[in-house]
């Protein structure tokens, strides 16, 4: 069994990226915060996904260690492709997407970061009316990813994981989708 993590900031196109790659590939896909958010609605928490992010940093923990479990259930199976953020951003700083505890249970093999440019990503949240984003300077969006970046590196020295880095500009989708078949294949 696989266990990969694919990561992207909002707006990179991670979750478009993983859609197409499914196509060709032998992995089942679980939102990390698709289980999250199911764990938070059936504790009566919030009633969507971008109220997750409001939440205490202490409640955000604990929702993790849950979803942690139930992935790693779900792993036991199948090679499962973890779709998450390696970074969340909070009122009060960046929370890791998956602290020490998260990465226990998950033990993860590769991280796949999506990225693009700040430009690009500032479009793509500004024309994606579908979600209810907070609104941030092409500075902030550079920080994000590096702190991405810093974060993933360091998941991968407490695992033992590889990172790889794949770049999604606009008009190239289906390069960064074959290189992400490439890499799993």
């Amino acid at each position: 069994m696989k266990v990969v993590v694919i990561a992207g900031i909002p707006g990179s196109g991670s979750t478009t990226i993983l859609d197409h790659a499914l196509e060709n590939l032998d992995y089942v896909n679980v939102n990390y915060g698709d289980v999250m958010l199911q764990i938070a609605q059936e504790k009566g928490l919030v009633e969507n996904r971008d109220q997750m992010r409001t939440l205490s940093p202490d409640v955000q923990k604990e929702i993790q260690k849950a979803a942690a479990k139930s992935i790693r259930e779900r792993s036991k199976l199948t090679n499962i492709i973890v779709d998450t953020h390696c970074t969340i951003k909070t009122p009060v700083g960046f929370l890791p997407g998956l602290p020490k505890w998260v990465l226990d249970e998950l033990q993860p093999d590769m991280f796949v970061l999506i990225e693009a440019d700040a430009d690009e990503i500032l479009i793509r949240r500004i024309s994606d009316t579908t979600r209810s984003r907070d609104m941030e300077m092409m500075k902030d969006i550079n920080l994000h990813q590096e702190m991405n970046r810093a974060v993933s590196m360091a998941y991968a020295a407490l695992t033992g994981a590889t990172v790889k880095i794949i770049e999604n500009h606009n008009d190239q989708l289906d390069d960064s989708i074959a290189e992400m078949v490439d890499t799993l294949s």
